[in-house]
């Protein structure tokens, strides 16, 4: 029985390695004041710049794929960083067009990678009888270095000062669109490293919408853990082990599938109606998704 346990928290821990990490870098957004929707589109390009690099051969470096992948989710929150921040566009309809523009260009580019072999996938590590991905402990870890950082450090302090009170904080120095610029582009290298683990080590290929709305739940998720990164490794293993749940039911019960893929989202809509209830809105950052105009109140 132990091992049965053991084995279901391993699976969904691993299942949930890419919420935990696009989870982390929508904190690191947000924290800064800047609804980043997009995630979803961050992850799809992510995981087809990783796969891309790879796939070339058989003695391709599987960390540039990984330093790719980050790269291009940081290239393409640029453009979320240039609307929000420099033109003081909507972050929520900026966000949407984002993942539709990720997504999109990712499914049209990575049509000639459809069906292509993966010589090398990044190896997992031996831990007894079960297995992990070393992008399951990176995530940890830098869920922990996160949590550290916002609030034990002077650049997190100046981050989420960004994201309650920009107008104070610029008063007292702090470059305010700087801080959220760079804030975006860290979530969106975190929302890379979120696809490069699909891509090169948990399905070790790569097809269009490889990433199946794991970017929306992240996004969700960032609400349903108050905005905490050590938080966000129980709501991450938590929504792991649905899907872990999922595919252990398929085929063992009557229960059509759908029903179990429907889960997932179902949960989703449940735990948001039930943090509204508790009032866990109030946590969010004061100035979370408002454009800051020097001089303005």
């Amino acid at each position: 029985m132990d091992s049965i346990v053991i084995e279901a928290l391993v699976r969904a821990l691993s299942v949930g390695t890419p919420l935990l990490l696009a989870c982390l870098g929508a904190i690191l957004n947000e924290r800064a004041g800047v609804v980043n929707l997009g995630v979803e589109g961050l992850m799809a390009v992510g995981a087809l710049a990783a796969f891309a690099v790879a796939s070339k051969s058989p003695d391709a470096n599987l960390w540039v794929a990984v330093g790719a992948a980050m790269l291009a989710g940081a290239a393409l929150s640029l453009l979320h960083a240039f609307a929000t921040v420099t033109l003081r566009a909507n972050q929520f309809v900026s966000g949407l067009a984002l993942a539709l523009i990720g997504t999109g260009a990712a499914g049209l580019l990575g049509k000639k990678f459809e069906g292509l072999p993966l010589f090398n996938k990044v190896p997992d590590w031996t831990l007894g009888s079960f297995t992990i991905s070393p992008f399951t402990v990176a995530a940890l870890i830098l869920a922990g270095l996160l949590a550290f950082w916002l609030t034990a450090t002077r650049g997190g302090l100046t981050l989420r000062s960004v994201g309650e009170n920009p107008a104070a904080a610029d008063v007292l120095g702090v470059n305010v669109g700087l801080t959220r610029v760079l804030a975006v582009l860290g979530g969106g290298a975190l929302a890379g490293l979120a696809g490069a683990f699909l891509s090169l080590s948990y399905r070790s290929s790569w097809a269009d919408n490889m990433t199946n709305g794991l970017g929306w739940i992240a996004v969700a998720l960032v609400i349903f853990v108050g905005w905490r990164p050590l938080r966000a490794i129980a709501g991450a293993l938590f929504f792991g082990f649905l899907y872990y749940l999922q595919f252990r039911l398929q085929g063992n019960s009557n229960v059509p599938t759908e029903v179990f893929s429907a889960m997932p989202f179902i949960l989703v809509l449940v735990v948001l109606a039930l943090a509204g209830v508790r009032g866990q809105a109030g946590d969010a950052p004061a100035a979370l998704g408002r454009a800051y105009v020097r001089g303005e109140r």
